[in-house]
């Protein structure tokens, strides 16, 4: 059962400083509300025109903590911190006005708040946030029949030939950014550009709250003045193998001979060198992405050494496994344990199971055992965090043994998920925590 996801005003634009000078941006101060939606499928050229790529990368700014803002209004304005408190509490999301103080995301809770002691803490709210996600990327498939979610909160749209062939794009991303403001309560910042990379690397620069337009065949002089760790495919080994060789912008580095550039990272240095010159013919996938794994985990607050507490947390696990996995019309050949000691010592345990299953109970049934079996070989030790995921992930069609008269044969099998499907549905109606299993 695969589920497929069932724009205002003109508005002035104005240069933005010298680094982005002969582009524009907009605040979200400036973004009026409009009745006018354009028609995504009005992709109008002359005949053998080719329209300029237009890309557009969209990102809602500090998601958790918007989500949190606009459940609870108070919060605005105040350092937040969204994440688990406590002493292995991780900071899943920083609001900027925490970030003031060096807070940031991925960083221990106990950290940040010796870094800034007033921030309030907010625990992740996921179902709200997956809600909220889910009203976004509607918005964006309203826009244009083009989309690729890239994650909860951000997503490509191809905007090419959408409205008026100079600000059609332009406008149909400030209606877009309007209309998320004025129904979700949450702001989004965007670029539009020649290319993913440089839409994805203007939509970091538009930040907080704005938008950036670079001009058709401008991605290169836009990018050249930025430094190098802003475009995607540096990270931080190859930053500063660069900036020791003395390339410091991303400018610098387009001028790079290729061939030394394969040397010194190899075959992805031909595409270094291409999106530092603002060549990217990567396309907006539009397709949906499938997931080739589903999986969940928890880190304890406290070590945790009863077993009987890891089974009940695996039950947990083997539910939102086996609701994802059947939300996606899937079924998996292979089942997964990840456990991590007190140590930090982590290990991983899988199983490939006789038939692909989409069951809470066969998913839960293979955890169990896996876990039984890595117990059995290392002892029971303290364990930090415990996850159960499947993979090798095929579609919705299981062959039955009709001969077979187990528990695992066609009866069973069709029984246990019968009785998942009516779950899912009371669960999805009241609440996930409306209806539990026994242990």
């Amino acid at each position: 059962m695969s589920a497929k996801a069932n724009h205002q005003n003109s508005l002035l634009r104005r240069p933005v400083d010298a680094l982005e000078q002969a582009f524009y941006v907009v605040s979200a101060a400036r973004v009026g509300r409009g009745d006018g939606v354009p028609d995504p499928t009005s992709h109008t050229a002359h005949a053998g025109q080719r329209l300029p790529p237009r890309i557009a990368h969209f990102d809602l700014d500090t998601f958790f903590v918007a989500v949190e803002r606009a459940r609870d209004y108070s919060l605005r304005g105040k350092p937040v911190l969204v994440g688990r408190a406590g002493p292995r509490g991780v900071v899943a999301a920083a609001s900027y006005e925490s970030r003031v103080f060096g807070c940031r995301s991925a960083q221990p809770m106990t950290q940040a708040l010796r870094l800034c002691p007033q921030a309030i803490v907010i625990a992740p709210n996921f179902e709200a946030y997956r809600a909220m996600s889910a009203r976004f990327h509607e918005m964006l498939r309203a826009t244009s029949p083009v989309v690729e979610s890239v994650g909860i909160d951000e997503a490509y749209v191809d905007l090419t030939g959408i409205g008026d062939p100079i600000r059609g794009a332009y406008d149909t991303a400030a209606a877009l950014r309007a209309r998320v403001r004025a129904e979700l309560d949450v702001a989004v910042s965007a670029c539009i550009a020649g290319s993913r990379t440089t839409a994805k690397v203007g939509s970091d620069r538009a930040k907080p709250d704005g938008l950036i337009e670079v001009p058709a065949g401008d991605d290169a002089a836009f990018l050249a003045p930025l430094p190098i760790r802003d475009l995607p495919m540096v990270g931080p080994k190859a930053g500063e193998a660069l900036l020791r060789l003395g390339v410091r912008t991303i400018g610098q580095l387009a001028t790079v001979d290729v061939r030394w550039l394969e040397q010194l990272f190899g075959k992805s240095g031909a595409a270094i060198s291409e999106r530092a010159r603002g060549l990217d013919p990567t396309p907006v996938n539009g397709e949906a992405r499938v997931a080739r794994s589903i999986s969940r985990e928890v880190t304890f607050l406290e070590d945790v050494s009863d077993e009987a507490e890891l089974r009940r947390v695996l039950m947990r696990h083997a539910e939102r496994v086996g609701a994802d996995l059947r939300d996606s019309g899937r079924r998996a050949r292979t089942a997964t344990l990840k456990l991590r000691w007190s140590d930090f010592t982590t290990l991983t345990r899988s199983h490939t199971l006789e038939r692909p299953v989409q069951s809470t109970a066969a998913i839960l049934e293979a955890g169990r055992a896996l876990l039984d079996a890595t117990i059995a070989a290392e002892g029971m030790r303290p364990v930090r965090l415990i996850g159960l995921g499947v993979t090798n992930l095929v579609e919705d069609a299981l062959q039955l043994d009709f001969f077979d008269s187990s528990s695992t044969g066609p009866a069973g099998v069709l029984r246990d998920e019968e009785l998942d499907r009516t779950l899912d549905g009371l669960r999805a109606r009241f609440g996930s925590s409306a209806v539990k299993r026994g242990v």
